[in-house]
């Protein structure tokens, strides 16, 4: 008799408890809900394809508009071929350095406290809140002839404006906190007591990271990286301050399509324009990969 009735307390609860979830949804049922969904569905729809899909329609159209004879003579053009080198170049340095920084930089702000630490979290963060104009600008100020550091550049016949390495600068300052930004909450969360108890068991620095913190962050960093990457690949405005638009030696593809469009060479520029869209593509596919490997791993 107790048995019976604690099992029909128990189911009791369950069904109130599956009432009250149900009684939470039942309002946007109730209400003309799936009329709502429908205008919502539209509206997102409606604005990803003014926004997305048919700027890549325009793009693809206008690149094939004088033939594949025109796009690939555009395409493989010697200052097109060079732009793409430098932009890949750039790109490559700015996520390894960037990876790196993020990883250190994390590890230390979430495994150790310290005075000046949210100080420091939020420096790391100036990338977003400054326009990428005015940090070019800030670039010419401090190494360009007439900056902080000019005298001392030119006395050691160091080129950074106008330069290949004024522009892989620029680079890295625009994406360096983005790997930072995964990898930090991901830390924070993840807390310090498993680690303490592999310290106390004798495991080594070294060990404790890759056994323990890398697993937990793996996916986090890898998506970091994707994104730095995304974002270093479409860097301009930086780019565009300290590059000097020198054709051949500091023109990036987004600088090398602004030329061609000044120009109004628009087929060329468009037809320039599509590799980074099959770049963006290509990192979008990335993404949704690793997310779904995240999602269906523990770690």
């Amino acid at each position: 008799m107790a048995e019976k009735t604690q099992r029909t307390y128990q189911q009791d609860i369950v069904g109130d408890g599956i009432s009250s979830v149900q009684k939470v949804r039942e309002p946007y049922k109730e209400n003309g809900g799936r009329s709502i969904r429908y205008v919502l569905i539209g509206i997102c729809a409606l604005f990803l394809f003014v926004m997305l899909v048919l700027p890549l329609i325009v793009v693809i159209t206008n690149a094939l508009r004088d033939g594949w004879e025109a796009y690939k003579e555009a395409v493989l053009d010697e200052y097109t071929v060079k732009a793409l080198q430098l932009t890949l170049f750039a790109a490559v340095v700015a996520v390894t350095v960037n990876t790196v920084f993020g990883l250190f930089a994390s590890f230390l702000l979430s495994k150790f406290y310290f005075r000046g630490r949210r100080v420091l979290a939020a420096l790391i963060d100036i990338p977003f809140s400054i326009s990428p104009v005015i940090a070019g600008l800030v670039f010419i100020l401090t190494f360009g002839n007439i900056g902080w550091m000019g005298d001392f550049l030119k006395a050691h016949d160091i080129k950074i404006m106008f330069a290949v390495p004024g522009v892989i600068l620029a680079t890295i300052f625009v994406t360096f906190p983005f790997v930072f930004r995964e990898l930090f909450p991901v830390m924070n969360a993840q807390g310090t007591d498993e680690e303490e108890a592999a310290a106390l068991m004798g495991a080594g620095g070294f060990t404790i990271f890759h056994r323990i913190t890398f697993p937990h962050i793996r996916w986090a960093l890898l998506y970091g990286v994707i994104l730095c990457a995304a974002r270093a690949l479409g860097e301009f405005g930086a780019v565009s301050v300290i590059s000097g638009h020198l054709r051949g030696k500091t023109n990036t593809l987004p600088l090398h399509v602004e030329i061609l469009y000044n120009e109004f060479n628009t087929t060329a520029a468009f037809a320039v324009s599509s590799i980074l869209v099959v770049l963006a593509m290509l990192i979008l596919v990335a993404r949704n990969v690793v997310e779904g490997l995240s999602r269906n791993r523990k770690f």
